[in-house]
């Protein structure tokens, strides 16, 4: 059974960093596409990011891209979001998400697995 926990959630000021780190069990992390998505309260799921297995293509959302860094360590099962120049549109749950067919897609549905969330709270 493939589980994914997310944890680095937070409250942080605007300006400030977070990493969030995502850890893969059940099944080993090389063999997943690997992205980040978020939610707001009252919005629809947003795509973040996402990683390629082999980590040469990595792509981000326009609203994150410059202050977002998505990076893996498949040793460790873990993917990590690192989180720069953050201000209050970045405040929601924030879900990592397994692809198992290595879609690379920005489409939540393309992902198999999912994680429960964490929260990041950006204070202005």
């Amino acid at each position: 059974q493939v589980q994914l926990v997310e944890s680095g959630g937070g409250l942080v000021q605007a300006g400030g960093s977070l990493r969030l780190s995502c850890v893969v069990s059940g099944r080993t992390l090389s063999t997943f596409v690997m992205g980040w998505f978020r939610q707001a309260p009252g919005k629809d799921r947003d795509f973040v990011g996402f990683i390629s297995r082999n980590t040469v293509y990595i792509t981000y959302a326009d609203s994150v891209k410059g202050r977002f860094t998505i990076s893996r360590d498949n040793a460790k099962n873990t993917v990590y979001l690192q989180m720069n120049s953050l201000n209050a549109e970045d405040t929601a749950v924030y879900y990592c998400a397994a692809d198992a067919g290595a879609t690379q897609s920005r489409r939540g549905e393309r992902y198999d697995y999912w994680g429960q969330g964490t929260q990041v709270t950006v204070s202005s």
